[in-house]
């Protein structure tokens, strides 16, 4: 049964109805925490209509903020989102049900569950004592006021972002200002200027033009002032200094999550963060990273020295390194991202995506036509398994507009699960990305880094999609570790650097014809341009996060940062640079302390991947197997025990340095 979800909100009313929704789900929770002799069938399918329930009614509002913002909704959004905070952290300290939790999990038919649904109720068990359920009153109440006041401050994180990015342009009328600039970009510019009743180009911070700007931009002085504007959004610093400043809110958040750690046991923010992650410790995270630092330095160091030879400039300022990284990139190998550019128009990509797909996986995306949309961009497909039946469907918003958060992300819009009545609810993913759109003369193009990151989003899309598992709490990527959450999505990547799938995602938009073997051989040759500096970088966010959150008292996060990039950044960015304060992952995001994610998920892809480089890139088997197991599983299992069950081995800790050319 696939639902499609409702985004035409009667804004007005919805808080009333959010608000009577509520009160009905909390009077359901506790007729079903009184039940004397609490089962699977009578307890915790019911909890599972009640989650669901809010999760339908919320989502569609959730998801317009981030991509459709505007004032009414962030209001209403705003206006909700305590009554939620609350509500989810009276759950989390509901007494009576917890111990309905307890009478089920000690009934002598808790054997006769299976395993997935045991685990289930022990990872509901871990969840209350992780949510106060021991605490006193006045610290439950403690931790209630905390949980909301978070819920607050990272949202408005988020908003001070969009904000920010939007009140900053640059009107340029002498389009010889703009030398270097791709042509695309001129035209939507220029589109961007018409839009707003004015001649010549609109110059913003949305991130494809910023990243031309920065990358192709001849004007030094022009670099200069869009990294300055980009680099202090939402902060003390830069052109709109003080407007949007996130800074104090970095420091009430990082003092509201230390306080909810002591409060439940633990020493700092860190720890309390690693408890549902593979990694074991704080320690066993921050020595994967050190380690990985001692490998990877050297190799930085040189590519800053190659870079700077290369440019021919006294020194090499922060706004200067994309433009030579790129110049760069084109001298040694021959290959200009400009030219890529022009073999990946967006809808090819996607149906050669889609192609790669049902060749790993055996399944089919069809478009459907829904009139319940929140843009004429947006595009929904069905999912559709080898016998044409639907099993999921996926709402994919490819490209950048103004009123949308920047970056991309996958979120689940409706999970898997078993009914009661016994049907099977199909889930359903958002796929969001910020590409630049098409011009009046040009369709959408994608740079081969937007195909990576597509790649990845769908790697996301797919572990929720291709779930085999029908209980809700860990159906899709629901209790899926998060250090381990990234895996799906780095593998899928690997696929964008192969030649026979390089063939099926690419066709010139002008010509038809696919990308030339020989721009093939140039690209793979340039894969690991730069590598030391692009993991050194990684390197530095994630100790960054852990150092931050590791912190007792009287936390100072441009001291920190300066202390990281002083232990391990090659490149010293201006003393302005505010990184941190759009830094959305870590403050507004969920990956606090869960930075280093990215990186520990890479080995297990990369890893992975090795499978396939020897059996066969569309080995039927290994992509049999890599779905019942790691998409298939979901949260049903220990993230270390779905690894194995695929590879039949523990990761090589290896394998990441010898895909970044290290080995």
């Amino acid at each position: 049964m696939l639902k499609e979800l409702n985004f035409k909100l009667d804004l007005d009313g919805f808080s009333n109805k959010f608000n009577e929704l509520l009160i009905n789900l909390r009077e359901k929770v506790t007729s079903l925490a009184a039940i004397e002799t609490p089962s699977w069938d009578n307890f915790i399918v019911p909890l599972d209509d009640v989650s669901d329930a809010l999760n339908q009614c919320w989502t569609p509002l959730s998801h317009l903020n981030s991509v459709a913002n505007s004032p009414k909704i962030r209001d209403v959004y705003s206006s909700c989102l305590p009554l939620l905070s609350d509500y989810y952290t009276d759950l989390g300290q509901n007494a009576a049900l917890f111990a309905a939790y307890q009478r089920l999990r000690n009934n002598p038919g808790y054997s006769d569950l299976s395993v997935i649904q045991q685990r289930v109720i022990e990872l509901a068990l871990r969840d209350f004592r992780l949510s106060g359920i021991d605490l006193n009153d006045d610290d439950k109440q403690c931790y209630k006021e905390i949980a909301a006041r978070l819920s607050e401050l990272t949202t408005q994180f988020e908003n001070n972002i969009v904000d920010a990015s939007a009140a900053w342009q640059k009107h340029i009328t002498d389009v010889k200002q703009l030398a270097g600039v791709p042509e695309q970009r001129l035209q939507a510019m220029q589109a961007a200027a018409s839009a707003k009743k004015m001649d010549g180009y609109l110059v913003t911070l949305d991130y494809p033009c910023y990243h031309d700007i920065i990358t192709y931009a001849d004007a030094a002085s022009l670099r200069e002032t869009i990294y300055q504007a980009f680099c202090t959004r939402a902060s003390d610093q830069g052109p709109n200094a003080g407007e949007f400043d996130n800074t104090s809110l970095m420091h009430n958040i990082l003092t509201l999550r230390q306080q909810m750690a002591n409060l439940l046991g633990f020493e700092h923010y860190a720890d309390l963060s690693l408890v549902p992650k593979m990694a074991a410790s704080v320690s066993q995270a921050e020595n994967f990273l050190h380690e990985l630092a001692a490998k990877v330095k050297p190799k930085a160091i040189q590519d800053l020295a190659e870079l700077q030879k290369f440019s021919g400039e006294e020194k090499l300022s922060a706004w200067d390194i994309a433009y030579y990284s790129e110049k760069m990139r084109q001298a040694e190998y021959a290959l200009s991202q400009t030219e890529v550019k022009q073999y990946f128009p967006a809808e090819h990509v996607m149906q050669g995506l889609f192609t790669i797909i049902n060749k790993l996986f055996g399944v089919q995306f069809k478009q459907q036509d829904l009139a319940n949309l929140w843009n004429e961009e947006v595009r929904f497909y069905e999912l559709l398994n080898s016998d044409g039946q639907c099993i999921g469907g996926i709402y994919c918003d490819l490209y950048a507009r103004q009123e949308k958060r920047q970056g991309a992300w996958m979120d689940d819009a409706i999970c898997r699960r078993q009914l009661s009545n016994g049907d099977i609810q199909l889930p359903i993913a958002f796929l969001n990305c910020n590409f630049a759109p098409a011009t009046s003369t040009t369709p959408a193009l994608l740079t081969h880094n937007d195909v990576e990151t597509l790649f990845h989003e769908m790697g996301h899309c797919l572990q929720h999609l291709l779930t085999q598992i029908n209980h809700l709490d860990v159906s899709g990527i629901n209790n899926v570790a998060w250090d381990a959450v990234e895996f799906p999505s780095q593998f899928l990547e690997s696929w964008v650097w192969q030649p026979e799938s390089l063939q099926l995602i690419s066709r010139h938009y002008k010509t038809g014809q696919t990308l030339p073997d020989a721009l093939i051989e140039k690209m793979i040759a340039a894969k690991n341009f730069q590598s030391g500096l692009f993991l050194i970088r990684q390197i530095e966010f994630s100790l960054f996060d852990m150092q931050l959150h590791r912190q007792i008292q009287n936390v100072n996060v441009q001291q920190t940062l300066q202390e990281i990039r002083n232990e391990l950044a090659v490149i010293n960015p201006p003393d302005y640079n505010r990184f941190a304060n759009g830094f959305s992952h870590i403050f507004a995001g969920g990956y606090a302390a869960g930075y280093y994610s990215y990186l520990w998920a890479e080995v297990l892809a990369r890893d992975a991947f090795s499978i396939f480089m020897r059996d066969g890139l569309f080995d039927q088997t290994a992509g049999e197997r890599f779905k019942e197991t790691v998409l298939g599983l979901g949260g049903s299992e220990e993230a270390e025990v779905v690894f194995e069950k695929f590879m039949g081995r523990k990761p090589d800790s290896n394998a990441l340095l010898v895909a970044y050319g290290f080995g």
